[in-house]
């Protein structure tokens, strides 16, 4: 059954370069990773007049999937919403783990990179109704303190911890 976690931080702290660390030591650990982004627009790959915005608007399909040399690319104008569990189960479901990065208010497990140049403090707050949805909170600064686990970049096990910690605490999909 697949499992999913959400890496989430302030724009500029890392999330990318925190997904891509835990992706490849979850392969590496024999894990099949998947990935799902949050975007602002996909306007710019799907542009009106496109052989792919001419599917959906003159054919009415509702998938296209772009088929090219070494990659794939699928276009879905379904009704699934933006629910990163839903989208999961539909698209990825033959993951192991579904790194989500982004969907910050979803209800699902998350880590959180906070870097000092992207933010003056961390999106977790000990008050807030949904932190216990808080995995760890990857880090450079040193002085932070939080009633979850804190992992700083200076400790040598800190992506080898932070993979154990993920997997354990990821949600199962359901379905």
């Amino acid at each position: 059954m697949a499992r999913i976690i959400s890496i989430i931080g302030l724009k500029g702290a890392g999330k990318t370069t925190l997904a891509v660390a835990l992706s490849s030591e979850f392969v590496r650990k024999g894990r099949r990773v998947m990935n799902l982004r949050e975007a602002e627009s996909l306007s710019a790959v799907d542009q009106p007049g496109a052989d792919t915005s001419r599917y959906f608007l003159e054919g009415k399909a509702e998938r296209v999937l772009v088929s090219g040399p070494g990659q794939r690319a699928m276009f879905d104008h379904g009704t699934t919403g933006q629910d990163p569990e839903v989208l999961a189960q539909r698209f990825l479901s033959d993951a192991d783990l579904v790194l989500v990065e982004g969907f910050q208010r979803a209800p699902i497990p998350k880590i959180e990179i906070f870097r000092r140049e992207a933010g003056s403090a961390p999106l977790y707050r000990a008050d807030q109704p949904n932190a216990g949805e808080w995995l760890a909170i990857v880090t450079d600064d040193e002085k932070l303190q939080a009633a979850v686990p804190v992992l700083r970049f200076r400790d040598t096990m800190w992506l080898h911890l932070l993979a154990s910690l993920a997997w354990d605490r990821a949600k199962p999909l359901s379905g």
